[in-house]
């Protein structure tokens, strides 16, 4: 079992920047890849981007690419999105979600933090 802790959602306006943390408990070296989601008010989940957790490679959603960065601090397992230049249709619930290797799905989630952008 992998447990996920998100922090850092809060209210910001828009072209403000905030930075979510995933915090990574249990079962972390199981961990292929590490993933941020999001759901609107009404709308699916959505991908927003992820890391590979050995190689650090990154991957984005077309909407947040050039304004978000996903990184890992390998000392805290824990893994950021750092968001910038926030627009208002940013405003969701951000989920973590971890990618086990033996699986072929993100398998664990996290509960999910709020960004609100106001105009």
């Amino acid at each position: 079992q992998v447990q996920l802790v998100e922090s850092g959602g809060g209210l910001v306006q828009t072209g403000g920047s905030l930075r979510l943390s995933c915090a990574a408990s249990g079962r972390t070296f199981s961990i292929y890849r590490m993933a941020w989601f999001r759901q609107a008010p009404g709308k699916e989940r959505e991908f927003v981007g992820s890391i590979t957790w050995s190689t650090l490679r990154t991957y984005y959603a077309d909407s947040v690419k050039g304004r978000f960065t996903i990184s890992r601090d390998n000392a805290q397992n824990t893994v950021y999105l750092q968001m910038n230049s926030l627009k208002t249709e940013d405003t969701a619930v951000y989920y973590c979600a971890a990618h086990p290797t033996d699986r072929g799905s993100y398998e664990y989630w996290g509960q999910g933090t709020q960004v609100t952008v106001s105009s």
